[in-house]
């Protein structure tokens, strides 16, 4: 076949010949040069939407035409039916329609792709007649592929034409693109109403035909798979269930044939899980023999090693029994099935083998398990009785089960894990942690008496020899239900307590979950402190190991945290370790900021007269580091050096709060929102004595925003926690942030300055600071906005979030002379313009403020000024 002559399209529009859109699609298909390939593709996509589309594609579908330039044929077809359907005359529409029928015949041998684009288009002008100009689309379709007589005068392509194996897949084709095209249709809701009530009115004629095919011995594999997928497209239509019953039981006989078994378990779960089949109980129940049958081929394929198998089987259990959960409770006189259908699934949740490496089927059933025990526990409470009698037993044997497909596998084996592996097993096990917190309300307290037996007995029992995965699995069990559900009124928990102690953690995923299951349990030591004793050695051995980081200092914290009035005997102790794990940097940079936060909780308990005396013991090395750091010239380690250091400060003074402690705990009271006549807090102490060495690093570093960040972040975090007790801490800092940011303006001085206003701008003490502050800023950000902000998106947001604030907080400030308001209001209204979304809300956020204050006739002064001008 020869090659079209290459267009050469260019900038000039060719004319729309033929020729032409076959050469530019040879050009696009077929020519290496990416750029000539757009410009083919963007005139291909305009002659698609030209009136001689209409024409041109017919010629593109011709015999001797390669498959890429009959798909594009098809393709166009495609688009002009359905996007320019009202460009074509309705004495046109029968002719259209007997030549696609005739297109389809021919392509109904091939090529695959050419033939399912004039089915697509097919659909599509159904949907635009259906169904006054067309009533019965469906019933004609299936009479103009039956097989036909053949003409004894017929050519070559008569003959090839008359292949019935070709037209019952060509038809079967045409009728899955038809609901296809109808769900991706965007249509208006009553005519979307009106097309389904006319598809599925025809679902009946559909519905034989499959039956037919379905039952046939002369059907080939490739003609039952593809009426597998019809039954599985229409069905997405809510047709009736009661009127395909025997279709979809049909489809079960195909489960035994392997090339059919995949489409077949798709198409079944397609079929039950529709809601609208709970209208048709009796074909509900009918089904359930048939899904129960397929138990010993389940069995042979978990026997067997066969995933795909097993796979296949537990989707179709899972899929009738959690779809139609409550109308299958309901059946008092079918529960001995239903019974049998949800042990069938609770084989499937304990398939041997380790999730994902083993088998990927038990991830499968736990959204069942929760569906089943919501249906049952919704009853009224006699109903629900009888259930709980029948399924407590069945929930019972589930715990044991989770429990068992939540062990690690070997260290060896473990190792040998891809990381994508060992990550959908911790994902997988915090599945298995919900489905735990979720079963305890079915359960209750005998759960954790039935987990606390089992631990004892391994435990104590010298006949036990158990391995760490058992005990790592029951303190999974304990820490999945304490961290969501409130276990201090267990009678368990001081038993447990005693147990974990003599727990060998030499292996380090048994002994990450001991740190975590002791976390868990924080607020119950909080309120029987005398067991303190028994478990912070082992968190403190914890804190020392590398590999048990996250879980020792999460666990520290929460301890520090919820216990810290009743540290006092350990704090000693505490502090000498974590001093000595942060010196030695056995955790990385984030665990330290962790490790430091439980830090201050536990600072923030203490004597205040102690206070000081330990911080200086705890930070001074930090200090002297920082120190060393600031005085050697700049270079990436050591600013990395530096803003560690300063995020370990903030993390500290983030949490240091002595006044909260002070009232005796953290929920007796809020902070204190005046100002304190005590002595000087200890964290205003340590940052007056440090700021010169600040100031020292700024003077080096001032051009670099992740150290000016870190820099205001102390100050943010201590400001935030003391509140008023920063107070002598305002007129230094208030003057530095002045001259760092007029001589480099970052957003975390204006972030930081908003702190400020938010709690000093009333006091009077205070307020020639901040209104000093507030006045540098605005000027040098003023000239900012003058020169161009759009390269400092992040300044203008924080700008706008600080004068929302001053809004809100101090509105008098705007009475000085060096606050231009009308050029502040021209800030905001560039502000809003930027693209940037959180400048947008910003700026949205600073003019809400304008109108809710009473400085709004000052506003309305400005834009009136500004409309003159």
């Amino acid at each position: 076949m020869e090659t079209p002559a290459d267009p050469g399209l260019g900038p000039v529009e060719l004319e729309l010949t033929e020729h032409n859109v076959e050469a530019a699609l040879y050009q696009l298909y077929f020519d290496p040069d990416m750029e000539r390939k757009n410009v083919a593709q963007k005139w291909l996509t305009q002659a698609q939407a030209s009136a001689q589309a209409w024409q041109f594609c017919w010629v593109l579908l011709s015999p001797d035409k390669i498959p890429e330039v009959q798909f594009f044929g098809a393709s166009t077809l495609h688009i002009k039916i359905s996007r320019h359907w009202s460009d074509l005359p309705s004495e046109q529409h029968e002719n259209l329609r007997m030549q696609l029928l005739s297109h389809i015949l021919h392509f109904s041998s091939g090529p695959k792709m050419v033939l399912t684009r004039l089915c697509v288009a097919l659909a599509s002008m159904a949907l635009n007649l259906i169904p006054q100009a067309w009533s019965q689309p469906v019933a004609d379709m299936v009479r103009a592929f039956q097989p036909q007589k053949p003409d004894p005068e017929g050519g070559s392509d008569a003959k090839a034409s008359q292949d019935p194996q070709a037209h019952c897949l060509a038809l079967l084709e045409l009728l899955i693109v038809l609901p296809e095209e109808f769900q991706s249709s965007r249509l208006a809701q009553a005519r979307r109403a009106q097309l389904r009530d006319a598809l599925t009115g025809e679902w009946a004629v559909v519905c034989t035909v499959l039956q037919q095919l379905l039952q046939s011995q002369d059907s080939s594999s490739r003609v039952k798979e593809k009426v597998l997928r019809c039954l599985s497209s229409w069905v997405g239509l809510d047709v009736p269930l009661g009127e395909s019953q025997q279709l979809v039981q049909d489809c079960f006989s195909a489960l035994s044939n392997s090339e059919l078994f995949d489409t077949a378990v798709e198409t079944i779960v397609n079929a039950i899980s529709q809601p609208d089949c709970q209208r048709y109980i009796n074909a509900l129940l009918s089904l359930m023999p048939l899904v129960l049958g397929l138990f010993d081929q389940l069995k042979t394929a978990v026997q067997d090693g066969d995933m795909e198998t097993s796979h296949g089987i537990c989707r179709i259990a899972v899929a009738l029994g959690e779809t139609h959960s409550r109308v299958l409770l309901e059946h008092l006189d079918h529960w001995q099935d239903y019974l049998a259908l949800v042990n069938m699934i609770l084989f499937c949740t304990d398939v041997p083998g380790h999730y994902p490496v083993n088998e990927t089927t038990s991830s499968l059933t736990l959204t069942f398990w929760y569906t089943l025990q919501d249906d049952i526990l919704s009853f009224e409470e006699e109903k629900q009785a009888v259930y709980l009698q029948v399924y407590r037993p069945v929930y019972f044997q589930l715990v044991d089960v989770l429990l068992h497909k939540s062990h690690y596998p070997s260290e060896e084996d473990y190792a040998s894990w891809s990381s994508d592996d060992k990550e959908q097993f911790r994902i997988y096990r915090v599945d298995i942690s919900d489905t735990l917190m979720y079963v305890y309300e079915m359960l209750g307290a005998e759960l954790l008496s039935n987990l606390y037996d089992k631990l004892g007995r391994q435990l104590m029992d010298p006949q036990q020899a158990a391995v760490w995965q058992d005990t790592e699995a029951l303190l999974f069990g304990f820490q999945s239900i304490a961290e969501t559900i409130d276990v201090n009124y267990s009678d368990v928990i001081p038993g447990l307590i005693g147990l974990i102690p003599r727990i060998n953690i030499s292996n380090v995923m048994l002994a990450d979950t001991v740190m975590y299951t002791i976390g868990s349990l924080a607020e119950w030591l909080a309120d029987h402190p005398v067991m303190l004793g028994g478990i912070l050695p082992m968190v403190l051995r914890g804190l020392v190991k590398a590999e048990l980081s996250v879980s020792s200092i999460s666990t520290l914290k929460r301890i520090c945290r919820e216990c810290r009035h009743d540290l006092g005997p350990y704090a000693q102790d505490i502090l000498a370790v974590s001093q000595d794990v942060l010196i030695k940097d056995v955790h990385k940079s984030s665990q330290c900021l962790w490790l430091m936060q439980a830090l201050g909780f536990l600072l923030s308990a203490l004597p205040t007269e102690e206070i000081l005396g330990r911080l200086h013991s705890l930070i001074t090395p930090h200090i002297q580091l920082l120190d060393t750091r600031a005085h050697e010239e700049p270079n990436p380690t050591n600013k990395q050096s530096i803003i560690h250091i300063l995020g370990m400060l903030s993390s500290l003074f983030s949490t240091l709060d002595i006044s909260r402690c002070a009232d005796g705990s953290e929920g007796a009271a809020s902070p204190s929102l005046t100002p304190s006549q005590d002595a000087q807090n200890p964290v205003v102490v340590v940052l007056q004595q440090v700021f010169s060495l600040i100031q020292t690093i700024l003077s080096k570093w001032l051009h670099d925003s992740d150290v000016v960040e870190a820099v205001c972040g102390v100050f943010d975090k201590s400001v935030r926690t003391l509140l008023y007790d920063f107070g002598p801490m305002v007129a230094q800092l208030s003057e530095m942030l002045g001259r760092m940011y007029s001589s480099f303006p970052q957003a975390s001085a204006l972030d930081l300055t908003r702190q400020l206003v938010h709690i000093f701008a009333g006091e009077e003490h205070h307020i020639l600071n901040i209104r000093s502050l507030v006045e540098v800023l605005t000027s040098t950000t003023f000239s900012i906005f003058q020169q161009g902000p759009r390269e400092h998106p992040d300044i203008a947001e924080s700008f706008m979030h600080l004068h929302a604030q001053i809004l809100k907080r101090s509105p008098e400030l705007y009475q000085s002379d060096q606050l231009d308001v009308k050029t502040l209001f021209y800030c905001g209204i560039l502000s809003i313009k930027f693209p940037e979304t959180p400048t947008v809300k910003a700026a949205c956020i600073f003019f809400n403020s304008c109108v809710t204050v009473k400085t709004w006739p000052l506003w309305v002064m400005c834009c009136r000024g500004m409309e003159s001008s």
